[in-house]
């Protein structure tokens, strides 16, 4: 008698689990990949598309989890794959491993030819992955879960990617998890990603080290973006492979200096990728420059997405970071010296501008730089007006509006000034003047 409650109360619970299941109508209705291996011992990062979503569904939050329901490994027990979409939170509680950081958020909508989704590029972070082998090591399970909530008209919908873990090899998607672009200049020791040139000068050799997973074709190109020329945005500076389909084309292009092709063997280790050659970087125009590493889409195996209708986005390369960009300044002869000795060299407001508003002060950090100090006087021996302190790696200073109010009018000089670890002076750069009007 017992026993035929019991069977009776399973397939109950068991009924009642299996309509959870069942999304409704104007919801969204699935995610691919919906299973991922990922690396064990570090980050990875997945291009993920995220299906039929209603007008007004928009995503909450994302966690990762060590376990969830019994009643939601239904689908495929031997696989142990859940029903990727949930009516309720999946996961058991107190085994949250942690959530996504806003810094690695990268979703945005997507979709063509009446398609609703929204791509995602799922980034975890080494701490998630250290948790989840800790667990598997105490004997858990080695697979652990991605949970995307969403919110809208239909009420919230919990959307399951079964993340696999293995050492980050063939079977893993490509994905970029570090990129460090720098001119090696005199060695690891000089290697900068700014500098200041005289006009005429070759710079030195530079190159981008990548550290990545999976493995498969890295192919991009280097850029150059000139004086004159519009800023990348952090869209710009996106690998191809971190935006939706149909946006990749709308990312801009700056003059080409020169195209890459690179194999990456299985393993997620390292790889140094050179530089175009020095002599193509512009330096007969004064002015700021900036060199662009531009990664395209490759068609690796395990990285790649349904997005409805029969297509598939194609993500190897993916990233969910904008990459680095190296800067360098053409000016008078003489500025390199000056930088090599702890001078700073200014580069924005130009000698006698005349600005309107607030102004902005912009330059070139020395290497030996431990603070930076701004002054604005009225004349080089006068009183300061503005004294401002910036760490290095910042190279800007956007004046207060109440300085710009009170000096409106009057011509005004301007210098950075190179201070040490224990505040001594290293260098100081030439006076310039500014109007501000």
């Amino acid at each position: 008698m017992k026993a035929r409650w019991r069977a009776l109360l399973a397939g109950l619970v068991g009924a009642l689990a299996a309509s959870s299941f069942v999304p409704p109508a104007h919801a969204v209705s699935g995610v691919h990949p919906f299973g991922v291996n990922v690396r064990s011992n570090g980050a990875t990062s997945v291009f993920l598309t995220f299906q039929g979503l209603d007008a007004g569904e928009a995503p909450v939050e994302a966690y990762w989890c060590g376990e969830l329901q019994p009643a939601l490994m239904a689908a495929n027990p031997g696989l142990q794959l859940p029903v990727p979409v949930q009516a309720t939170d999946p996961c058991v509680p107190g085994t949250v491993y942690g959530r996504l950081p806003l810094a690695l958020q990268r979703a945005r909508p997507s979709g063509t030819g009446g398609l609703a989704n929204l791509t995602d590029v799922m980034t975890i972070p080494a701490s998630v992955a250290r948790r989840a082998y800790q667990d598997a090591a105490a004997g858990a399970n080695s697979t652990f879960f991605y949970v995307r909530r969403f919110t809208g008209p239909a009420g919230d919908r919990f959307v399951v990617v079964t993340c696999r873990m293995g050492g980050g090899g063939a079977r893993t998607a490509l994905a970029l998890l570090d990129v460090r672009v720098d001119f090696r200049a005199g060695g690891a020791a000089g290697r900068r990603v700014e500098l200041a040139l005289a006009r005429g000068d070759v710079p030195p050799p530079l190159a981008a080290r990548v550290l990545y997973n999976g493995s498969g074709t890295l192919r991009g190109r280097w850029e150059l973006v000139q004086p004159g020329d519009p800023l990348p945005t952090d869209d710009d500076l996106l690998t191809e492979a971190s935006l939706p389909l149909e946006q990749r084309l709308r990312q801009r292009r700056w003059r080409l200096l020169e195209r890459f092709e690179v194999f990456l063997p299985p393993g997620g280790a390292e790889v140094q990728v050179p530089g175009p050659d020095p002599r193509r970087l512009e330096t007969a125009v004064d002015g700021a420059y900036q060199v662009l590493l531009r990664v395209e889409a490759s068609d690796d195996k395990e990285a790649t997405s349904q997005i409805g209708g029969g297509a598939v986005a194609v993500a190897g390369g993916v990233a969910g970071f904008p990459m680095p960009v190296l800067r360098y300044h053409v000016g008078a002869p003489g500025a390199a010296q000056g930088l090599r000795e702890g001078a700073a060299v200014p580069i924005a407001p130009v000698p006698d501008a005349a600005v309107e508003g607030t102004p902005s002060f912009a330059w070139i950090d020395p290497a030996a730089a431990a603070l930076l100090r701004l002054r604005v006087r009225e004349q080089p021996d006068g009183e300061d007006l503005l004294v401002a302190f910036v760490r290095p790696g910042t190279s800007r200073y956007d004046a207060p509006p109440w300085f710009a109010e009170a000096q409106r009018g009057k011509a005004l000089v301007w210098r950075i000034e190179s201070l040490g670890e224990r505040g001594e002076l290293l260098g100081t750069s030439g006076w310039r003047a500014l109007q501000l009007r």
